[in-house]
């Protein structure tokens, strides 16, 4: 079995292990796990990926939801989900309407296996609970020049207990500046929050923009997302974090492919 399942998580904590990219999982105290946008592909080419080789091997963690959040395929990979599916067949798949249905189509995951979420709607996963809320402004942002999303793109606040932890998934560049988008999230009150970034490509959020974001949500914990996969997307995310006022929040970078247990 995968270390993760054997990680012992205290009552008032979850366990997170984050692998590479967005893919993470969950463990609250009773043993169930979440995944998140699992993103484990064969085929790793050096010009493209930063490892040889995939950070998990599917049949050696058992699953019990998986959590996605677009239908991009390093978010909602059917290979990947094809695996977990072939050794846990019980597992939940939630996610945007794009998402199941791409799942329906590449792989054998039958449909009472799914569920189609919105933002603004809650699912209960056991336990634990998974609000849905907007990554991406389904109209996009039009004094920013940002176009529509080309499918819906969603974000997660779970519920571990009295542990809330925020998914941003692949958010808007302006997501800092969108009361709209910001509100849903903050009235949420989540924890620890794990957010895409990148320094200087401007799909998502900027340096400065994490972390305005973090502030206006009000998260105590930042983890910096969406690295440590592609070649042409990774960065030092030390850099990220010496940005960071001294006032808070505080930064944590995770290294890939490894647990730890929140609040320690």
């Amino acid at each position: 079995m995968h270390p993760f399942a054997e990680l012992a998580v205290p009552e008032g904590s979850v366990g997170i292990h984050w692998f590479e990219q967005n893919s993470y999982a969950l463990k609250n105290p009773q043993g169930a796990i979440i995944q998140i946008d699992p993103y484990f592909p064969h085929k790793r080419p050096a010009e493209q990926f930063v490892h040889s080789e995939p950070p998990l091997d599917e049949s050696q963690l058992p699953t019990d939801y998986v959590l996605l959040t677009h239908a991009h395929g390093d978010h909602t990979c059917t290979e990947t989900l094809a695996r977990i599916h072939k050794s846990w067949h019980q597992v939940k798949y939630v996610g945007p309407k794009e998402s199941i249905e791409k799942i329906l189509e590449g792989t054998e995951i039958a449909a009472e296996n799914t569920i189609t979420v919105a933002a603004g709607e809650s699912v209960q996963l056991g336990a634990m609970t998974a609000h849905a809320v907007y990554a991406k402004p389904p109209n996009g942002d039009s004094e920013a020049g940002i176009k529509p999303p080309d499918v819906t793109h969603l974000g997660y606040v779970v519920e571990v207990g009295d542990v809330k932890l925020y998914f941003s998934g692949d958010e808007i560049n302006t997501f800092a500046n969108l009361d709209d988008l910001i509100k849903p999230v903050a009235d949420l009150r989540p924890d620890i929050g794990f957010i895409t970034m990148h320094p200087t490509e401007g799909e998502f959020p900027f340096i400065a923009g994490s972390i305005k974001m973090a502030q206006r949500i009000g998260l105590k914990t930042v983890v910096p997302a969406h690295y440590s996969c592609f070649v042409k997307r990774d960065y030092d995310p030390r850099t990220w974090a010496a940005q960071f006022p001294l006032q808070g929040p505080k930064p944590l970078i995770v290294p890939p492919n490894s647990s730890i247990v929140y609040p320690a």
